[in-house]
């Protein structure tokens, strides 16, 4: 129970089979009260069932998380319904259809800016305005989710890859911001998962194949096995950690070959 009683916002869950829902769970069980934001008002129903196994927690609609002020009036309501949070898991990205089917060369302005725009500076306006409104406890942590495809060129991975590779120098950039107030920032980079998002990636199954083949422990990870990661990353135990990227990738990112 290492997050016992600790109140962590989840922001971006979508359905059982995303790895928000893997942290939700893995926090959960670890004593954790869970907090979340979604998008869409018509998605409510759906995700209030979704969550309702984690007794006690509460749900709000955040239909931008790079809106400026639409991101300041949810986190001002849920700070006046929870009080100051522990943790913040920032598993938001997004990237138009057409530029992770096309070759990267062909991406257009606005699809390269909609990327880094929801995909990375979402955790720099989320970050300042826990920070400007007060809300986050001493010793809080928050943990964003990126993708090997930051540092390595992956097929159909594109325009998600500068995005992500912008958001971990966020993180560390982040991390010497906060730190003086005792607030750690770090990113797990999971391996590859089946979930809805990873559906936009053409041949996606492939890259499951090649991971399974490859990596030292010759198989694929499971939101379960990154969930605890993200646990651990918001625990004290992890109190001496910031600005890192921890892998969670049966160990693929380490082979040359």
């Amino acid at each position: 129970m290492i997050l016992k009683d600790k109140k962590i916002l989840i922001m971006g869950i979508r359905n059982k089979w995303s790895i928000a829902y893997g942290i939700a769970k893995s926090a959960y069980e670890n004593g954790a009260k869970l907090i979340f934001t979604y998008m869409g008002e018509e998605n409510k129903d759906k995700v209030e069932k979704l969550v309702s196994e984690f007794e006690g927690s509460k749900c709000y609609v955040c239909d931008d998380a790079a809106n400026d002020e639409l991101v300041k009036e949810v986190f001002e309501k849920i700070y006046n319904e929870n009080g100051k949070i522990d943790g913040i898991v920032h598993a938001i990205a997004h990237a138009n259809t057409e530029d992770l089917h096309n070759d990267f060369i062909y991406t257009s302005r606005e699809g390269y800016s909609h990327a880094c725009d929801v995909s990375a500076y979402s955790l720099v306006l989320v970050s300042r305005v826990a920070k400007d409104l007060d809300m986050l406890n001493e010793n809080a942590s928050i943990v964003t989710l990126t993708y090997h495809g930051s540092t390595k060129v992956l097929q159909g991975y594109n325009v998600m890859g500068i995005a992500k590779a912008a958001l971990e120098a966020s993180v560390r950039y982040l991390a010497e911001n906060l730190g003086k107030d005792g607030i750690r920032v770090n990113a797990i980079s999971a391996g590859p998962i089946k979930t809805l998002s990873a559906k936009g990636i053409k041949d996606f199954n492939s890259i499951l194949d090649v991971v399974e083949e490859k990596s030292p422990l010759h198989r694929n990870v499971t939101i379960e096995q990154v969930g605890d990661a993200a646990t651990f990353m918001l625990s004290n135990m992890s109190a001496a950690v910031t600005g890192q990227i921890l892998y969670a990738d049966s160990g693929y990112s380490i082979m040359g070959i």
